[in-house]
């Protein structure tokens, strides 16, 4: 079946670059459909898309034509994947505060499909902080990115900001066109974020993962195809709107909410753990004594990880994550035949900027050896795990 876009053009002088990118879409066999904003109609016209694409170019949220032939929320839902090329830095900023106060953005809002930006504008507009605010917001609800790339804007300016070329764009298209389905008819878990052992109402032991690495995990899963929930201890980011969540605080609650999701096909476990908690949690809030700080007697959580790869109910395809300080490869290794894992993904965390950062360099460590991946976005890691899980699974069913 011929695949196809809803392709969203920003305003910008880039907006030029998507006549000739739904020129590449259809020597591919892809469709487009197209939604123009207000701006972008400064800089290319409805007539000349259309004639490109072949279709109708929606641009009035309100048109009664338009939403006699094809109301918005059916526009947002009528293609394969959703691609704003040139995606604007107000574009950006305003789908990452959810606003939906034009066509463009209510589709945004209102899809069910995957997201593609191909970002376009001042590298000092790029570089600025609201807008990679807005970068890491999307990166966290699932969006893709391709570019931008480093290069002379219209402006005069040299940097990171100009738009990616429209081969480089379709090649994206192309991947997630590709991608999207390899996990269909799959059920996927992950774990995620820290978990919270209390000490008495006000204090608690814990750790400090982000949850980052797993959402993204989650997101990419769900994108894939897969029916994935996302079991998450306390984390303060935006869940991927794509997955179930369920939200635990202990490790005891996280095992119970595991063991309620399965079966699953593949179970991802990137949570942080705790591994003791203490003996009684008190009911009051422990008082300062003069005698000095109380002493506490811990106990040993249950190990999720390990009961669920050797329980009866065991995911066909269980992998675990490595968090390590030192001799990251050799724990790792030991950690995956003691935990009864197929797979571990092991990282430093003592690295700068890891735990609780954007970027990730980890090692998948399987029966059949190690592959060292270099060091990318936490979202990229999972999208490249997300493919080798496809990959693995594609081959024993």
């Amino acid at each position: 079946m011929p695949k196809s876009i809803v392709l969203i053009i920003g305003g910008g002088i880039a907006a030029y670059k998507s006549l000739e990118l739904i020129r590449r879409l259809k020597e591919r066999g892809i469709g487009t459909r197209a939604v123009l904003t207000e701006a972008a109609a400064e800089f290319v016209t409805p007539l000349s898309v259309s004639a490109l694409s072949g279709h109708k170019v929606y641009a009035d949220m309100f048109s009664l034509t338009d939403e006699s032939e094809m109301g918005h929320i059916q526009l947002s839902r009528s293609a394969d994947l959703v691609v704003v090329a040139p995606a604007t830095a107000d574009l950006m900023a305003r789908h990452a505060a959810g606003l939906a106060n034009d066509l463009a953005t209510t589709t945004l809002l209102a899809t069910d499909k995957a997201v593609l930006m191909a970002p376009a504008m001042n590298v000092r507009m790029w570089r600025h902080p609201a807008t990679q605010r807005s970068l890491k917001a999307l990166k966290a609800d699932g969006v893709s990115f391709v570019g931008p790339e480093d290069g002379e804007m219209a402006c005069g300016e040299f940097g990171p900001g100009r738009m990616a070329e429209p081969e480089t764009i379709a090649d994206a298209i192309e991947r997630l066109l590709s991608a999207k389905g390899s996990l269909a008819g799959f059920k996927a878990l992950v774990t995620a974020g820290p978990t919270h052992e209390p000490l008495d109402p006000v204090r608690f032991l814990t750790n400090r993962s982000s949850g980052k690495q797993g959402y993204a995990i989650a997101a990419a899963l769900a994108l894939a195809g897969a029916e994935t929930t996302l079991v998450s201890g306390p984390a303060e980011i935006a869940p991927p709107r794509v997955a179930r969540l369920l939200r635990v605080e202990t490790a005891r609650e996280m095992l119970a909410a595991c063991e309620s999701v399965l079966p699953v096909d593949v179970a991802v476990f990137t949570a942080a753990v705790a591994d003791w908690r203490p003996d009684i949690a008190a009911n009051n809030k422990i008082k300062k004594a003069e005698g000095g700080p109380p002493t506490l007697k811990l106990v040993a959580n249950p190990d999720v990880l390990s009961t669920l790869a050797h329980g009866t109910r065991r995911p066909g395809l269980v992998i675990g994550f490595a968090a390590e300080t030192e001799n990251v490869l050799a724990h790792a290794m030991e950690k995956r035949l003691k935990k009864g894992c197929d797979w571990i993904v092991a990282n430093d965390v003592g690295a700068p900027g890891v735990m609780g950062g954007d970027r990730n360099t980890v090692h998948l460590i399987t029966s059949e050896g190690t592959e060292s991946w270099p060091e990318m976005d936490k979202a990229d890691v999972a999208t490249r795990l997300a493919a080798r899980i496809a990959e693995r699974l594609g081959k024993v069913a």
